[in-house]
């Protein structure tokens, strides 16, 4: 068959392997979920590497909601229902009520950087209990569905498959990436932003 007939993929994604090679090391990746959907990308980075760094990060470059994906289970052990009773949400994205950790962890208002960082890593760390976080707070939890993406095609599925996907704990902090002027990015600004910041992009 002649190859010049064959379709080609018009948009330059990494593989699914590149993206998990650099989660592991700590970086945060692009994913960009279906057109038909939210059509939106957002930075996703494994929960165990939340620094303040990566949180300013999130916070200046992509501008979104910054929220912690999480299994049902780790949701659970930590008393955190879900924020409403009756989703009327168009993609079911499942929010916890938010969290804070309490001042005896380190955290003092919540909203800096570093606060929001340690909030995550008191989140994920298995001596954590319920009374150890303050309700509500900055963090803004997200209850994955179990059976990830292949139940609900979502960021939130998407977050902590990839990084059991990864090793590392199944977790990830995830932010909705905007344009400077505060609209959404879609496929071709999210194709440049990853360029431009040097991260893989994946779908």
């Amino acid at each position: 068959m002649n190859e010049s007939v064959l379709p080609k993929n018009p948009y330059p994604f990494d593989t699914i392997e590149a993206a998990l090679a650099d989660l592991k090391a700590g970086r945060c990746i692009v994913v960009v979920d279906d057109e038909h959907r939210e059509n939106e990308g957002d930075l996703i980075c494994a929960a165990q590497f939340a620094t303040p760094d990566m949180i300013n990060f999130m916070a200046v470059c992509a501008r979104g909601l910054i929220c912690l994906a999480l299994t049902g289970e780790r949701l659970d052990q930590l008393d955190l229902p879900l924020m409403v009773t009756k989703n009327t949400d168009a993609n079911q994205t499942a929010f916890t009520v938010s969290i804070d950790a309490s001042p005896q962890m380190g955290v003092s208002t919540g909203i800096s950087a570093d606060d929001r960082a340690r909030t995550i890593e008191i989140t994920i760390n298995p001596a954590t209990r319920p009374e150890d976080l303050r309700r509500p707070g900055h963090i803004f939890p997200l209850r994955a569905k179990d059976g990830g993406v292949l139940k609900r095609a979502g960021h939130t599925e998407a977050a902590v498959d990839l990084s059991r996907l990864a090793g590392l704990y199944p977790g990830g902090v995830i932010c909705e990436i905007q344009n400077s002027n505060g609209s959404m990015a879609r496929l071709p600004e999210l194709i440049e932003y990853a360029k431009v910041h040097n991260l893989k992009l994946i779908t």
